[in-house]
């Protein structure tokens, strides 16, 4: 069928007009955007770009960064005080990580199953989450005392102590990862108890009847299901534990003798104390390089699990 000229110049502006919105809405959406990407850029994009750039110079605030090319790694590498914060993160993450996880698998396990006292159980278990912190260090300053603290006190009344558990080379990084581990127990334990309601009753149901018993239930129906959740929150403490800074601050300032003494915190010192830009920017890549490594890692090992 043949179009008139009016049928022809009146679907010529329909397009027209269409045009014109489908511009206007994508104008729009790059505005609602922009409201985030600008600020994304300029306070986190930008300032990654720079601290690649300065890691590469001697800068110490004042006057412009001098190009010193790789000076800065060779000098980490050979640098004693680096290799004990690395090595002390790793075994605080050796200490944390694993906890969190099972413990918060156990409290998750304990409310879902609807156990006396679920429901303020469900709540002391999230509550320390949501305290900063400065609140969390402060704490438990005061309760792993030496003289006075309560973990103290109760273990002097079974014969054991007391423990310097924040003034020993030995024992202050255990007593920074005991305050940890109660702080990060709440959003581990609140993604497992959300996934744990996702699992099918059915399955539960169906696993029941056919004899599993509450072990077998637990290892072959339950924690498969929990793989991806447990993945995640493996991840999410592995990156944490790797960037701690707080607890370190609050409560040893990374000592005695650098025992408790974190990357993050290092770099902190090195570059706020010592005023050594270029290489406490060295220190935050191979950091950055190192997380990045280890959560893909981790995440194809669990991956490879699963398959």
């Amino acid at each position: 069928m043949t179009s008139t000229p009016e049928q022809f110049a009146h679907d010529t502006r329909a397009q027209d007009i269409s045009g014109g919105e489908r511009e206007r809405v994508q104008w729009i959406g790059y505005l609602f955007i922009a409201a985030f990407g600008l600020p994304f850029l300029i306070f986190n994009i930008m300032p990654v770009i720079f601290g690649f750039y300065v890691a590469f110079t001697e800068w110490s605030i004042f006057g412009a960064p001098e190009f010193v090319g790789t000076q800065n790694f060779q000098e980490i590498w050979s640098d004693p005080w680096a290799w004990q914060a690395f090595r002390n993160v790793f075994w605080y993450a050796l200490c944390v990580v694993p906890s969190v996880t099972v413990l918060a698998t156990l409290f998750a396990l304990y409310v879902n199953r609807g156990y006396p006292a679920a429901g303020v159980a469900r709540t002391l278990f999230f509550s320390p989450n949501v305290v900063s912190a400065t609140v969390i260090g402060l704490v438990w300053v005061w309760m792993l005392d030496t003289q006075f603290g309560l973990a103290n006190h109760y273990l002097g009344l079974i014969g054991i102590g007391p423990i310097p558990w924040l003034t020993s080379v030995d024992w202050s990084l255990y007593g920074v990862a005991i305050a940890s581990v109660w702080w990060d127990l709440g959003l581990a334990f609140v993604l497992i108890l959300a996934a744990l309601q996702d699992i099918p009753k059915e399955l539960i149901e169906a696993s029941r009847m056919d004899g599993a018993g509450p072990l077998n239930r637990l290892r072959f129906v339950i924690l498969p299901e929990l793989r991806p959740v447990l993945s995640m929150v493996v991840t999410l403490q592995l990156i944490a534990t790797l960037r701690i800074f707080s607890q370190i601050f609050m409560m040893t300032g990374g000592g005695p003798a650098g025992s408790s003494a974190s990357p993050i915190h290092y770099i902190y010192s090195t570059a706020i104390t010592r005023n050594m830009y270029g290489y406490a920017s060295a220190l935050a890549i191979i950091l950055f390089v190192l997380i990045l490594l280890i959560t893909v890692v981790q995440r194809f090992v669990f991956r490879e699990v699963k398959q």
